[in-house]
């Protein structure tokens, strides 16, 4: 239940080419405080329940649990969440050995495009892909919790 990932910014659209699937999730979080995050989803017509505990010092990794649950019990659920709806489209690219999850956001988050890749362990090698950019793995202004709260359009560039 341990989490390990990057995260990247991505530098063009490319991407989208090279994906095998593509989802609409729309996402809420019923807790945002630093030492746990409650999250509830809608990917696509499913829901998903999940728990999230504090990142280590890097940024690497965290504790995360997580549960599909109803789509008809997501829907109230997405109605008790903070303030702060993320919608996105995210694409999932083969890249060798991993699974690229680039997440393409809407509303006020549109132009923010960025990339991830779970890894078995903190020095695990992955292959780039020539749309990966700047590594923002560690930098919560990146965590959906927090654009939630700050949004993308929001931040002065």
């Amino acid at each position: 239940m341990i989490e390990i990932e990057r995260k990247f910014l991505v530098t063009s659209h490319a991407f989208k080419n090279q994906a095998h699937s593509k989802t609409h999730i729309v996402q809420g979080f019923l807790n945002t405080d630093k030492a746990r995050t409650v999250r509830v989803r809608l990917k696509g017509d499913k829901g998903v329940l999940t728990v999230k505990g504090p990142s280590t010092s890097d940024g690497l990794s965290r504790f995360e649990w997580e549960k599909d649950i109803d789509k008809t019990d997501a829907e109230a659920l997405l109605k008790l969440c903070e303030k702060g709806v993320i919608d996105k489209i995210r694409y999932e690219i083969a890249v060798a050995k991993h699974i690229f999850e680039v997440d393409e956001f809407f509303g006020d988050n549109k132009g923010l495009i960025i990339a991830e890749v779970e890894l078995n362990s903190k020095d695990e090698y992955f292959e780039k892909p020539d749309w990966l950019g700047e590594e923002v793995t560690g930098d919560i202004k990146y965590y959906n919790s927090q654009i939630s709260k700050k949004p993308y359009n929001t931040w002065k560039l």
